[in-house]
């Protein structure tokens, strides 16, 4: 019995623990991210700006995985303490790998429920507008945002959402697993970013987290 009683405390004390860590972006993932298109000349910041993101966090599954993501340097050291805290809240997270933003599109999930930052794109539109872009740099550009599990958040304007799978998660009220609660809110505003669940009028980005708020 005792033997079993401190398997169970490690297994516990290794739950309560998170690493996160980040480092200048290798050149081996620098080709990754200009290979699928995420970085080309022109972007708003460059790769000395941008640092490699490894953090510890809950899947799904309810088990430990090691997700990456590239992020701005500036914010590196206090996304790893943001993670830290979705960890110890036991906030799931579908999928945070590298490869599911800058790998070869067949290889991505197919429910394309990624958490990720870095992305050389201009903002997406609203889906009030019925446009895709809006003609200026996302917040992603600069690696300053964050998608958290987009299908259990998604981005919302005037009662739509361009994602179907999406359509069961317009009915905030109905908190489940991986959606963005007032806890994972204030894990964010910790380090002073905003949240697109919290813009004013009908459109609500809720997947989308950013230095600016924006």
């Amino acid at each position: 019995m005792r033997t079993v009683v401190v398997l169970l405390a490690l297994a516990g004390a290794s739950l309560a623990y998170a690493a996160a860590s980040s480092r200048p972006v290798p050149p081996s993932v620098q080709a990754q991210v200009v290979s699928s298109g995420n970085w080309h000349r022109g972007c708003p910041v460059s790769f000395a700006g941008l640092r490699l993101l490894t953090v510890t966090y809950l899947g799904f599954d309810r088990h430990a995985h090691s997700g990456q993501m590239v992020v701005n340097a500036r914010y590196a050291a206090g996304l790893a303490h943001v993670f830290r805290r979705l960890y110890a809240l036991r906030f799931p997270i579908r999928h945070m790998a590298l490869s599911d933003t800058y790998g070869p599109p067949r290889g991505r999930p197919r429910d394309e429920d990624v958490t990720a930052s870095f992305e050389c794109r201009q903002a997406a539109a609203s889906p009030c507008t019925g446009k895709a872009r809006t003609g200026t740099w996302s917040m992603h550009a600069y690696g300053e945002a964050i998608d958290l599990n987009p299908v259990e958040n998604p981005y919302v304007g005037c009662g739509m959402t361009r994602d179907r799978t999406a359509l069961s998660y317009l009915d905030r009220s109905r908190v489940r697993p991986g959606m963005v609660t007032a806890a994972v809110v204030a894990a964010f505003r910790s380090i002073g970013w905003g949240w697109g669940g919290a813009w004013y009028g009908s459109t609500k980005d809720y997947m989308h987290f950013s230095a600016n708020g924006h």
